[in-house]
C-alpha cells in the first residue's frame, strides 16, 4: 500500500460523522439549561437568563438545521467540522460573558472542542482553534458581566486570579491536545499497520490456495477430456477406412488430448497432499529460499547452519517466508559487504541470526523498532528510495508474521569494536515444526 493511499485511507477514517457533533451539542445543550435553571430558580441568583437562553436557542436550531439538511452518515470535511468547532468555542464564550467569566467553574469547558479537534482534525486547524480558545479566554478575562451571586453580596476576583485561570485553560488546552493528537495518531496509525499485515496475509492466503484450486480444476476436467479422447480414439479408427483424410488431423487430436490429461495429473498432484516434499522445508531448505533472492546483490551472505540434533524442518508458510524475507532484505540492503545468517537448534530451541556489517540502528530508532511508522533523525541508516520505506511498516509487519509463527524476535546493534545490525528470531522446536491441521 503506498503512503499516498494509507494518507487518504486515514483522512476519510478521521472525519466526524455530523450525527457525532449534533448528539453531543444536544448533550451540551441539555447541561447548559439544567444549569441555567437551576442557577436562576433553585439558587434564585440575578442573571441576564433570556438572554443565555437565547445562546441556547441557537445552538439548537443550528442542530435541527443540520439534522435536517444533512443525512446521519455524512462525514464532514475537516473545514467545515472545524467551523462548527468553533461556533461551540464562541456559543460557550457568549454564556461565559453572561455569567462571570473565565471565573465561571465551566470555563474548563472550553477544552471539549479543542480536544474533540485534536483528535479528529489536522494539526493546523486544531491549532487555529487552540488560538481561538485563548482569545476568547483572553477577552473573557477583562471583559464580562458579573458572576452570578447573592444579591447582597457582591463576588468580585483579583485580576491576579482571573490571569492565573486563563494560564491554567492554556496550559490546559496544549496539554489535552498535543496528548490526546499523540494517541489518536498512534491509534491511526497501528490500526493502518495491522491492515497492512493482514492484506499480506490475505494476498499469501490466496497464493497458497492456487493448488487447491488448480487440482479441483483438474479433476473436473478430467472427465470431458477422457470423453473426448475415447470418441476420438473411436473416430481414428472408423476413419482409417471410410475417410483417410482425416486420419492425420484425428491422430493429432488424440496426441493433443493426451498432453492436456499430462498437465491436469501434474495440476490435480498439487493439491493432493499437503505434508509431501514441496510443503515441507528443513530449516536450511528454508534459508536458501529465503536468501537466493539476494546472492546476486553485491553483497557476500554467508549462511551458518550447527546443530545438536536433526535438522529441524517446518511446513511452509508464506507468514514465515515473508517475515524471514523482509528481514533478509533489510540487511542486504544496508550491508557494506556481507550478511551472515547463522542458524542454531537444540531439541528444544531454534534460533536463527541474521547480521550484516552496516551502520547499524540508530539510537533514537533502535528502541521503538517493531512499532509502524518509526521515524529515525539519523541518516546513518538510511530509508530506502521506494514510496513508504523506511518509515518501519515493513519490519512491523515482519515482526507480527513472525510472532504468529510462533516466534520472539531482538533487534539490537553488534557490539564495539564491529558494527551492524543483528536481529535474533527464536521459536520453541514444537512451535517451529508445527504441522497445520488438515
Amino acid at each position: 500500500m503506498s503512503v499516498e493511499t494509507e494518507d487518504d485511507l486515514g483522512a476519510e477514517a478521521r472525519r466526524l460523522r455530523v450525527e457525532t457533533l449534533i448528539l453531543l451539542r444536544w448533550l451540551a445543550i441539555a447541561g447548559q439549561m439544567i444549569a441555567t435553571l437551576g442557577t436562576y430558580y433553585i439558587l434564585n441568583f440575578d442573571f441576564p437568563i433570556g438572554m443565555c437562553f437565547v445562546a441556547i436557542l441557537t445552538s439548537a436550531v443550528l442542530n435541527v438545521s443540520l439534522r435536517i439538511g444533512m443525512p446521519r452518515s455524512f462525514r464532514l470535511d475537516d473545514v467545515e467540522a472545524a467551523v462548527l468547532l468553533a461556533y461551540d468555542i464562541m456559543q460557550l464564550a457568549a454564556l461565559l460573558y453572561l455569567t462571570g467569566g473565565v471565573v465561571n467553574s465551566f470555563a474548563m469547558l472550553f477544552l471539549a472542542p479543542v480536544m474533540i479537534s485534536a483528535v479528529s482534525l489536522p494539526r493546523k486547524l486544531t491549532l487555529l482553534l487552540g488560538i481561538l480558545m485563548i482569545a476568547a479566554a483572553t477577552v473573557l478575562t477583562v471583559e464580562y458581566m458579573p458572576l452570578p451571586w447573592r444579591a447582597d453580596e457582591h463576588l468580585t476576583f483579583p485580576l491576579l486570579y482571573r490571569v492565573g485561570v486563563w494560564i491554567a485553560l492554556a496550559l490546559s488546552a496544549s496539554f489535552i491536545g498535543i496528548y490526546a493528537a499523540r494517541v489518536s495518531d498512534e491509534s491511526r496509525l497501528l490500526a493502518g499497520a495491522l491492515a497492512a499485515t493482514e492484506l499480506v496475509l490475505e494476498r499469501a492466503q490466496h497464493l497458497t490456495q492456487l493448488d487447491g484450486l488448480a487440482a479441483a480444476a483438474a479433476h473436473e476436467l478430467g472427465t470431458p477430456l477422457a470423453t473426448i479422447t475415447l470418441i476420438s480414439k473411436e473416430l481414428q479408427r472408423t476413419a482409417a477406412a471410410e475417410a483417410p483424410a482425416m486420419k492425420e488431423d484425428l491422430a493429432l487430436l488424440v496426441q493433443e488430448a493426451r498432453r492436456c490429461r499430462e498437465i491436469l495429473s501434474k495440476l490435480n498432484s498439487l493439491g493432493a497432499d499437503q505434508g509431501d516434499v514441496m510443503n515441507v522445508l528443513s530449516l536450511g531448505a528454508l534459508i536458501e529460499e529465503v536468501i537466493e533472492p539476494y546472492r546476486d546483490g553485491g553483497v557476500d551472505v554467508e549462511v551458518i547452519k550447527r546443530g545438536e540434533t536433526p535438522e529441524p524442518s517446518c511446513a511452509r508458510n508464506p507468514g514465515l517466508l515473508y517475515g524471514l524475507g523482509n528481514l533478509a532484505e533489510n540487511s542486504v540492503d544496508f550491508a557494506r559487504s556481507k550478511v551472515r545468517v547463522d542458524a542454531r537448534w537444540s531439541a528444544s530451541l531454534v534460533v536463527l541470526v541474521i547480521e550484516d556489517d552496516g551502520p547499524g540502528f540508530p539510537p533514537d530508532v533502535l528502541a521503538r523498532l517493531g512499532d509502524p511508522y518509526v521515524r529515525g533523525r539519523s541518516s546513518e541508516r538510511r530509508v530506502k528510495a521506494e514510496p513508504g520505506a523506511g518509515l518501519g511498516l515493513g519490519l512491523f509487519i515482519a515482526k507480527t508474521l513472525l510472532e504468529r509463527s510462533g516466534a520472539t524476535l531482538q533487534i539490537d546493534n553488534i557490539a564495539l569494536p564491529h558494527s551492524g545490525a543483528r536481529v535474533v528470531v527464536t521459536w520453541s522446536r514444537a512451535a517451529f515444526e508445527r504441522r497445520p491441521e488438515r
